[in-house]
């Protein structure tokens, strides 16, 4: 869709496009690739249900919040800084992009100026020789907070000192620089050191009435205008109150789940990367929240242990990456029963092929609304609801209520709920076993069998006094006791 002659139905389309080959919609409007979005989409999802009109941008350039160049030398040995041609490592120079935040943009062009006058190699990815390799800048949209992050070959920085203060010179709104250090033989951008060179060593910005430290290796929404769009649907078709018990699967950063805990009455995140999760642990703390806890856990095995522990939960969040939702995690889905998932998907195909599983597994789809977080480009966003099927027909049965082994104190919380709040306030992990010894001691009836020995000279190992005061704490909090 890039080619030259597609590209002059579109007079405003970037001069770089036929090179770059990063936008693929730069042949059309920005109205017309609303129009084409909203087809796909129906094309692919409309079995479903209806499809509803796509969110657009009310400014649809310069959206781009994070903004990496690759650095490298022409034939003629000029220094270029920019992307790589689509497929290829081969480096277009770019000193304006039409999506790219126009600071990040100019802030990088100063630093490929300033190369040669501190006698600054860039480094030549066959040979393996020359320092600077990458430059990657991240704005808060909301805070006006800059980042700026150098990614070099070794940490050997020869005249590091004058070279951010020139830089901080030209830049005075940058509030913190890193050293990267990547040495290896790798497509990575960002090595495992790095090395803070001024300020803090992150930034903050504003989500949804969130605040989120950003660092360098931080996952943060690209284009955060369009995210809270996003997050906002997202939040209207979960319906949440104070008793609604929430997943969010694939947490990452904790963004969705900390959006949905301002409403819920108890979020868990579940994610894989070890990064994100202290970073999430960090964005929780940093905006006071004592209802939502995370857990570095594959999700779709989190999901299973709950669903062992016959617990289960309200709403799941679930955000994929682009390959979708493996049958494995859908299998644990499925077996949680949650009364509503909410799907934020990247990639309306393998969303279309997750709903067909996940609809067969008992759920209906009720609202599919996309959304456009990447224009100029053939991304689409997607939030899906889908609901328990209602049945067929019901049977009116009488219930005596005196039959049941669970105490009004007991339903009040789950056992994960109490273990959530005990690890996000004292940051204890306590076990069932636990938490059964505190309620059996405060007169809160266990059902039969449950956390209890299995013979009457079973010894049972004691709580300690400081988890027996967490866990009574999580008692009051749930108002199980006064």
């Amino acid at each position: 869709m890039s080619n030259k002659s597609n590209l002059k139905t579109n007079p405003d389309a970037c001069p770089l496009a036929a090179k770059c080959g990063g936008c693929q919609l730069q042949n059309m409007t920005y109205p017309r690739q609303l129009k084409w979005k909203q087809a796909r989409a129906e094309i692919l999802l409309k079995k479903f249900g209806n499809v509803d009109k796509i969110i657009g941008m009310d400014n649809p350039l310069h959206y781009r919040n994070k903004v990496q160049a690759a650095f490298g030398r022409t034939r003629g040995g000029k220094i270029i800084s920019g992307v790589y041609q689509s497929g290829t490592h081969r480096i277009v120079n770019v000193d304006s992009c039409m999506t790219e935040d126009e600071t990040a943009d100019k802030i990088i062009v100063d630093i490929r100026e300033m190369l040669p006058k501190f006698k600054i190699w860039v480094y030549d990815e066959d040979k393996h020789t020359g320092w600077l390799r990458h430059v990657l800048v991240k704005r808060g949209f909301s805070s006006g907070e800059v980042m700026v992050v150098l990614v070099a070959a070794d940490s050997r920085f020869p005249s590091k000192k004058k070279f951010i203060a020139e830089l901080l010179e030209k830049h005075p709104e940058i509030t913190t620089i890193l050293l990267n250090i990547n040495d290896r033989d790798t497509n990575l951008v960002l090595g495992e050191r790095e090395e803070i060179l001024y300020g803090k060593g992150y930034i903050t910005d504003i989500l949804c009435g969130l605040e989120f430290a950003i660092s360098a290796k931080s996952f943060y929404q690209i284009n955060p205008v369009q995210c809270e769009k996003l997050y906002n649907k997202a939040m209207e078709y979960a319906s949440l109150d104070k008793s609604s018990k929430v997943i969010d699967a694939y947490c990452g950063i904790g963004t969705i789940g900390m959006a949905a805990a301002k409403t819920a009455g108890s979020v868990i995140g579940a994610e894989l990367n070890k990064d994100a999760v202290k970073d999430a642990v960090s964005n929780a703390k940093r905006n006071g929240m004592k209802n939502i806890g995370f857990y570095c856990a594959d999700a779709g095995d989190f999901m299973e242990a709950m669903a062992d522990e016959g617990e289960s939960a309200d709403v799941v969040f679930m955000d994929p990456p682009r390959s979708g939702s493996s049958r494995k995690f859908i299998s644990s889905l499925l077996r949680l029963k949650p009364q509503r998932i909410v799907y934020i998907s990247c990639n309306p195909e393998t969303l279309a092929r997750d709903l067909g599983f996940i609809t067969k597994g008992g759920y209906e789809v009720k609202r599919i609304t996309p959304v456009d977080m990447f224009p100029f480009t053939n991304h689409i966003e997607t939030v899906v609801l889908l609901s328990q099927q209602k049945p067929k027909f019901t049977v009116d049965i009488d219930i005596n209520l005196d039959e049941f082994d669970q105490t009004a104190a007991e339903a009040k919380a789950t056992y994960q709920e109490i273990k959530n709040y005990v690890y996000s306030k004292y940051k204890l992990k306590v076990s069932h076993l636990n938490i059964a010894q505190i309620k059996q001691k405060y007169g809160i009836i266990e059902r039969q069998n449950y956390n209890h020995p299995k013979s009457e000279n079973s010894r049972q190992p004691n709580c300690t006094p400081e988890k027996e005061k967490a866990i009574t704490d999580a008692l009051k909090y749930f108002k199980m006791i006064e």
